[in-house]
């Protein structure tokens, strides 16, 4: 039985990511994926859907290209199925980079579905396939799966094809004349946003009373409002109850309504895959179907680490990036720990949202002595300069008796791409009167951080 160092379970971000630090640190390692290497990030979630959102983007573009001053002749419209082919161009290309930088670094690829037999002096017996091999540690990096709440004909509905989860929807190749999207989180709004561009009338039911979950509250209003611009229709503090051939049956104050569909996208949420991984054969706890696991991701378990969506901390793909790091450092010895505060979050819609630390709400609930500072993006040049819609806002939260970030919250163009700059600045800790004196380029939108920085 063949030994290694390290056998990491999975091979989605946090999975090959830890695959190849360990690799490229010398450790002998193997990496087992069961379907595709890169995960549901690279493959149907994070970098598919983007490439469908590139592809919204430049047909609004389009459509209001008169506002810019450009004469487009004839009607615009999208190519559905040269966009998902072009999707497939790019996982493919991805896809084989994942594996390329594997191979360099040494690891070991195996495709097959894991299972950890049991602990042994020697190791953990882990059985890929019909091989088992021996493993002095563990890396579990199952990921996680779309949440198929027990709702009355959802998933009949799926196995005929009327539900799609969001592997699904990322192969449609026509465009629905009528969408329902249940659940108003970041995958259905990207995608609402996304159908909505290309022609669909797009409906989004939510249980919640605002979009976007934990999102900030005036935030979440600008993008609801933005969305519903383009023809987006919101029924919000709503309960499915039902999924018919025809539509999306749900509750609103105690009445029954009914969402007409010719699609269904089921998008209420993920959870961790832990199921059929062995993991009870070696003693590894739980808590609601999720790894618990420290802030070096170490398990109960001694030399068993937990990365990803697995874990259910903070279930993005950057997150396990950093996680998957923190854990290959500590099994090499070197002081590393997550900070989970200050991950950024973005929302991929046209406009982005880019969020990280606290909302001022957040801070309050926890004692801290808070306040915010809120300006829109006109005063950016190139913001307005790139824009007819002018609703996007710059939010900061700064901790008074640190005199530091500790949240910002911004929607318009480029939100997503610059928001690690503020990311950066709560973590170091950078005071306020440092931050000042950063050299931002101009004329450019992330200017508005330091345009916000001085009405503190």
């Amino acid at each position: 039985m063949d030994t290694f160092e390290l056998i990491v379970i999975g091979g989605g971000p946090g999975g090959y990511l830890a695959a190849e630090r360990a690799g490229h640190a010398g450790l002998k390692t193997m990496c087992i994926e069961k379907r595709a290497y890169g995960g549901v990030c690279l493959n149907e979630g994070c970098v598919p859907s983007k490439t469908f959102l590139n592809s919204a983007k430049v047909l609004d573009y389009a459509n209001h290209a008169k506002n810019y001053g450009v004469s487009v002749e004839g009607k615009n419209s999208i190519d559905q199925k040269f966009v998902v082919e072009r999707k497939n161009g790019v996982v493919k290309m991805l896809v084989s980079g994942v594996k390329a930088t594997l191979k360099r670094n040494k690891v070991v690829m195996k495709e097959a579905e894991a299972f950890i037999e049991a602990k042994t002096d020697e190791g953990f017996i882990v059985k890929a396939g019909e091989e088992k091999f021996l493993a002095k540690r563990l890396i579990i990096a199952t990921g996680s799966m779309p949440v198929v709440p027990p709702i009355p004909g959802l998933r009949e509905n799926i196995e005929t094809g009327l539900v799609m989860t969001n592997r699904e929807v990322l192969d449609l190749t026509e465009i629905p004349k009528k969408l329902v999207v249940i659940g108003g989180g970041v995958i259905g709004l990207e995608m609402a946003s996304y159908f909505s561009s290309v022609g669909s009338e797009v409906t989004v039911v939510e249980m919640l009373n605002k979009i976007a979950g934990p999102t900030e509250a005036e935030i979440s209003k600008i993008l609801q409002k933005t969305l519903e611009r383009k023809g987006v229709k919101f029924n919000l503090g709503c309960k499915v109850t039902a999924i018919e051939k025809d539509g999306v049956v749900f509750e609103r104050d105690g009445k029954i309504e009914k969402a007409p569909a010719d699609k269904i996208l089921c998008s209420i949420g993920r959870r961790a895959v832990t199921a059929n991984v062995g993991l009870e054969n070696i003693g590894v706890n739980m808590e609601r179907g999720a790894i618990i696991t420290d802030d070096c991701l170490r398990t109960n378990v001694a030399n068993v680490y937990a990365v990803g969506d697995v874990n259910a901390k903070v279930m993005l793909a950057h997150t396990a990036y950093r996680e998957a790091e923190v854990a290959v450092n500590t099994i090499l010895g070197k002081k590393d720990h997550m900070r989970y505060n200050v991950i950024p979050s973005v929302i991929y819609t046209n406009p982005e949202v880019g969020s990280v630390g606290e909302t001022l709400e957040s801070a309050k609930a926890k004692g801290l002595n808070a306040k915010e500072v809120s300006i829109p993006l006109t005063y950016s040049g190139r913001y307005i300069a790139e824009n007819t819609d002018l609703d996007g806002i710059c939010k900061l939260i700064v901790n008074n008796d640190t005199n530091t970030l500790i949240g910002a919250h911004i929607i318009g163009s480029y939100a997503g791409e610059f928001i690690v700059s503020v990311s950066a600045m709560i973590d170091l800790e950078v005071d306020i009167e440092n931050i000042k004196k950063l050299v931002f380029p101009h004329p450019t939108v992330c200017e508005i951080v330091r345009e916000a920085i001085f009405q503190i």
